[in-house]
């Protein structure tokens, strides 16, 4: 992705090597907001690994401002065994509470939805926490509908483990 200006003097660009301290910084921000402060187990250098690896995972979109991160879009790719083609999963979305109403987000998504459409991609989806109106009023307005009859499954911890274990 080629950086593009934002409103006052922001750049939209993808992360690079550097970036790991602001994105961390992010994702703690939004474990706060989401009331999980102390959920966040991820570190720099494992960001590092993930997100700048020989092959990477997950990867991640950056708002800079004044030689800050001040956004993030972190994503990883899906495949829809109904269309046949990859989607993005937006993992984590945050802007500093001090740079909101700029369009900081709307862009983060925005340029993901542009690379949904360069790679035929058929999807973009997240999940948002359903106590959370503000975002979910911003995701309404871009025309973003919920998948009411599908529910978030996860297995992590001893319930992962005891599973892995019986197979």
């Amino acid at each position: 992705m080629s950086p593009r200006n934002l409103a006052d003097g922001a750049t939209l660009r993808a992360a690079r090597r550097g970036d790991e301290q602001g994105i961390l910084a992010g994702i703690r921000a939004l474990a706060v907001y989401e009331r999980e402060p102390d959920a966040v187990e991820n570190t720099a250098p494992a960001l590092t690994r993930t997100l700048f690896g020989a092959e990477p995972k997950a990867f991640a979109h950056v708002v800079e401002r004044e030689g800050e991160i001040v956004g993030i879009a972190i994503w990883f790719l899906t495949y829809s065994t109904w269309t046949g083609h990859h989607g993005i999963w937006l993992e984590d979305l945050h802007i500093d509470e001090s740079q909101r109403g700029r369009g900081y987000g709307k862009a983060l998504i925005a340029s993901l939805a542009e690379l949904c459409i360069e790679r035929d991609y058929s999807r973009l989806e997240w999940t948002v926490l359903d106590w959370n109106a503000p975002a979910v009023e911003f995701y309404r307005s871009l025309g973003a509908e919920p998948m009411v009859e599908w529910t978030t499954q996860r297995l992590a911890g001893a319930e992962l483990a005891a599973l892995a274990r019986a197979a």
